[in-house]
């Protein structure tokens, strides 16, 4: 299972806006994520309530994950090709172009990597 680790950065953490705006990344990715701190089971990604429930606070430690067969299907795309949450899909995942828990940290302003 591909995983990512990241700091929470917003002030107010995963909560209101930067909650918004994190769960339309995973969105975007089409892909089925899940967020978790301190060993907890993950919560899916892609639901705002779940993730302001969840109470990921500034400073925070989260892992990001992605089943490894998630990535076999069909990934939303813009018509040049490169993925809908930013430009830095031109470095996604090599030649295969899979998307993954590091695009959505890489398109997210609310988390940083550790």
């Amino acid at each position: 299972m591909p995983v990512r680790n990241a700091i929470v950065k917003a002030s107010i953490g995963l909560h209101a806006r930067p909650a918004a705006l994190f769960v339309r990344a995973v969105h975007e990715t089409g892909l089925p994520v899940t967020i978790s701190k301190d060993g907890r089971p993950g919560v899916d990604a892609r639901s705002l309530l779940e993730v302001m429930t969840e109470d990921f606070h500034c400073g925070c430690t989260v892992e990001l994950a992605v089943s490894p067969d998630a990535g076999r299907g069909n990934h939303p795309r813009t018509p040049d090709g490169t993925h809908p949450a930013g430009a830095a899909r031109r470095r996604a995942d090599g030649p295969t172009g899979k998307v993954g828990p590091a695009d959505v940290v890489d398109s997210v302003c609310v988390l940083r990597d550790v």
